[in-house]
């Protein structure tokens, strides 16, 4: 199953609002439309979101009229513009319009522009699924025999291309024959973790059982849990990374029972141009998420509520970020800062 995928000039997604009652696809042929599916997380996780960016510039570069190469790239320039404002918080969304944008700065006139731009979001695309197994097999080398794992919201295949970076690495381990358990949180209020990540592991046959977000503590007090692993939307040069709301309390409770805390994501979820993670955009989504659910109402009419979509870990209690290019342990400044040098030679 790929959660995002180009076919005829569309961009075609798995609306994961539905999920798990409905297995519903979405076919988008206009911006609009895309941002809005962006907007609305009928798209999310922070890899398919950089498929969805790079995706949108392609569709809007094949849906364009402009007559010559630099009226082209000031529509795509509009295009990314409205694309990277959907979701703040998420680098790889901002990450793929630019390798889009990249490719249509490149290239020669307006027919190459649209070529070119196309051909980098499949790239993207196809590099994602080879990242997450990459990411999953590094990973898999952290967890234990018999280990019982404890993951929040959804970083797997409908997150990515089709792998997952968190759930990635519990699938490798899978695979690999280790007799896991993984404790599933629910994650709220939008129930990722409930909707998206126990569907996965449940179509793939990896035993699991689902926890609301306030047992954590409870079973890590109980020495029924021996790691936590989790994506990321934005990771700091620093080692600070940003993830659904709820991460940093189990990066907490995980460092009060010395339990190994892993960030699992792609290198494109570094920003290297923040050293801080509190200077991390954090998105504040709509209330109602919070005092309803769907259509049911679950709080008082009129009842205000704070909902932000994101939390920010400190370093201190990461034990090590795995990304495809390897495992990364503190001191993660330096560390994170040999590997972007060694990226950018090889760019």
């Amino acid at each position: 199953m790929k959660s995002i995928e180009w076919k005829n000039g569309r961009i075609i997604i798995i609306d994961q609002r539905k999920l798990p009652r409905e297995e519903v696809f979405l076919e988008i042929d206009g911006l609009a439309d895309l941002c809005e599916a962006i907007e609305t997380l009928a798209v999310r996780g922070a890899p398919a979101l950089g498929i969805a960016g790079a995706m949108g510039i392609a569709l809007a570069a094949q849906k364009s009229s402009a007559a010559t190469s630099e009226q082209l790239l000031s529509e795509l320039k509009k295009a990314a513009e409205k694309i990277s404002g959907t979701r703040p918080t998420a680098i790889n969304l901002s990450w793929g319009v630019k390798e889009a944008l990249d490719a249509a700065e490149r290239a020669g006139d307006a027919g190459e522009m649209k070529k070119a731009v196309l051909q980098t979001a499949l790239e993207i695309a196809e590099e994602d699924e080879k990242m997450c197994r990459a990411i999953g097999g590094h990973g898999a080398s952290l967890v234990p025999q018999d280990a019982k794992i404890l993951t929040h919201c959804n970083a797997g295949g409908l997150a990515t291309g089709g792998y997952g970076t968190a759930v990635g690495v519990i699938r490798a381990a899978y695979e690999q024959g280790k007799n896991i358990r993984v404790w599933v949180d629910e994650t709220r209020p939008l129930l990722q973790g409930a909707r998206l990540t126990a569907w996965e592991l449940k179509e793939a046959g990896i035993p699991f059982k689902l926890i609301t977000d306030n047992m954590a503590a409870h079973f890590m007090q109980r020495g029924m849990v021996d790691i936590v692993v989790t994506g990321a939307d934005r990771i700091t040069s620093s080692g600070d990374a940003a993830n659904k709301i709820g991460t940093y309390g189990l990066a907490v409770l995980a460092n009060y029972h010395r339990i190994p805390f892993y960030i699992a994501a792609p290198f494109s979820t570094i920003d290297f141009s923040l050293d801080d993670g509190m200077k991390i955009p954090i998105e504040e989504r709509a209330k109602e998420e919070v005092c309803s659910f769907r259509t049911e109402r679950t709080a008082p009419q009129g009842c205000d509520a704070a909902n932000p979509a994101f939390d920010v870990t400190p370093h201190g209690l990461i034990t090590a970020i795995i990304t495809e290019k390897g495992v990364v342990t503190p001191p993660f400044k330096e560390n994170l800062s040999r590997l972007y040098s060694q990226e950018a030679k090889v760019k």
